[in-house]
This record gives structure tokens, sequence and C-alpha cells, in this order.
């Protein structure tokens, strides 16, 4: 983006969210990819047709599907972040396909700006664990959508991974300095609280159930939950990219955070601990994902 980053969204999504590594970002997008594709394959796109792509962040889902919507197709951008409709604004002049896309700034329980029935597919990746109001979001998503017009989501489930145990923290084994990574972990945790964040508040049976309750026709969905040793997928061992990373643009980065709970001391005496864990990417990863689609 040309100038300064002005909100979180941007900031994080543009820089914070990998830290500034350029491997990681590579990583990273290797693996949204993946997650794109499947997205967009729920969706079942026919050429011709508009889809909706709600949080639409840099654009990954929304450029992807020019492609398959034809020349004849269309993409609106839909995201609360200005900063980023301008990035993808940009990006899709550069493409030479700013004349197929449009940009709405809205939020996912808010799209009165479409009328009813406007759009033949709506696409979401990771936006409803910022929601508070998750069943107005989905209301909001049927209503925009033709009769038959499909939903498309992709979510992380968090609360298969919170709270880590004691003697974890990001999956790395912490028991010789407990105190100090629990610390750490109480700065995560006063920043983005577990009984009112919207990441923690639902699950895939939750996301099963507010599909139904907006009158969804059919619903399909398939939960991938993991525990293995190792990094998650898109995420590279190194302790730069580590400390520099924040997991999400409502929190700091590990190192910030560090340095807010801990003393120089403490800080050193983690490091010390936790950097050759991290370096060698000897974690126990846990995560689960869901991919949801449905007719309306």
């Amino acid at each position: 983006m040309d100038g300064p980053v002005r909100d979180r969204w941007a900031e994080w999504l543009l820089r914070r969210r990998d830290g500034g590594d350029h491997e990681q970002r590579e990583a990273t997008m290797g693996f949204l990819v993946t997650i794109r594709d499947r997205v967009l394959h729920n969706a079942a796109l026919s050429e011709g047709g508009t889809l909706l792509d709600v949080g639409a962040g840099d654009g990954l889902i929304a450029f992807g599907a020019l492609e398959p919507l034809g020349e004849n197709g269309r993409v609106i951008f839909a995201d609360i972040s200005q900063d980023l409709l301008e990035h993808s604004r940009s990006l899709a002049q550069e493409a030479g396909v700013a004349g197929r896309c449009e940009f709405l700034r809205a939020p996912a329980t808010d799209l009165s700006a479409l009328d009813d029935a406007a759009v033949d597919a709506v696409t979401t990746r990771s936006v409803l664990i910022y929601v508070e109001d998750k069943g107005r979001a989905f209301e909001e998503f049927r209503r925009v959508l033709k009769l038959g017009g499909r939903l498309s989501i992709f979510e992380p489930i968090n609360t298969y991974y919170y709270p880590e145990p004691p003697e974890r923290f990001l999956g790395y084994d912490v028991t010789p300095v407990q105190d100090l990574a629990r610390n750490v972990k109480a700065v995560f945790e006063r920043t983005q609280p577990a009984d009112s964040d919207p990441m923690l508040n639902f699950d895939e049976r939750d996301l099963l159930a507010l599909t139904e309750e907006a009158e969804f026709e059919e619903v399909h969905l398939t939960l991938e939950a993991n525990v293995a040793p190792g990094n998650p997928p898109g995420i590279l061992a190194g302790w730069d990219s580590f400390v520099n990373r924040a997991g999400n643009p409502s929190i700091p980065t590990i190192g910030e955070t560090i340095a807010e709970a801990l003393t120089p001391a403490e800080a050193e005496k983690l490091e010390a601990h936790l950097r050759p864990l991290v370096d060698r990417g000897e974690r126990m990863s846990r995560y689960a994902f869901a991919y949801l689609w449905a007719v309306k």
C-alpha cells in the first residue's frame, strides 16, 4: 500500500501477521491459497455470476474468484477497513480488472447497501471470529443471496486449543520457565479476554445451528481438527519471525507482550529457554478449521 498504513486491520494483514518476514509471508500465503481454493470450490461459482466476498481483506478470495466468474462476472469486495479496500482497488487497477470489481465498506452484520437477492454467492474467510453477532451476519448473508445461491465460509475453531495447559506456551514446552510464561499469557488474556472475545464464543456446532436458524435450505460442514508435533501449516521456524508476528489484529506481537510482561532479565531467561525450541520448530500444534457451505 502506498503511504502509511492507518488502521489495525490493514497493518496486521500487510505487515504484523508475518512480522515483516518475506519468507514467512510466502509460507502464509501458500497455506491460505489452499483455503481460498477450497472456499471457492464450495461456492460453485458460475460464469457471469456475482460474488460478494465479506471481509475481503487483501483480496485473496475475491481476486481468485475472477477467473471462474469469467469476463462477465463481478466481485464485490466488502470490508470494514477502508485502507484494505483501497489496497485492493489499487491491485485491481494494476491488474486491469477494476471494471469487474466493486468496493463496499460494510461489516458482515450490515450489508444494507446491497439489495435483497443481489448476488449469486457469498464467501468469507476467518471473518466470523471477529463478529459478535454471528446470527445477524448469517441473516444478512442469506438476504443478499439469490434463490439457489451459495454461502461458502472458512473459520478457525479456536476453542480446540484454548486454554493451553500451564506448561505450554503457543505449543512449546515451557515447564522450566512456567512462571514467566504465565505472566506473558496474562497480558494476552487482558488484551483479549476469553469470556467476551468473539473468537472463542463458538464452535462448528454453532456454525451449523446459525446457518439453519437463518433458514438456509441445505447446509454442509467439514471439520478438520489436528494435534501434531511441529509448526501449524504456513508457520516457519525461526525466533525473529516468531517474536515479530501478531496472532490477530487485536493483540500485540509476542515480542511486545514479552517486553510488557517481563523485566529484561526475565525476558532473557525466557528467551534462553524458548528460542532454541522455536528455531527448531519443537512444538505441539493444536488447530481446527471448519469449512461450511449452504444453499438458500
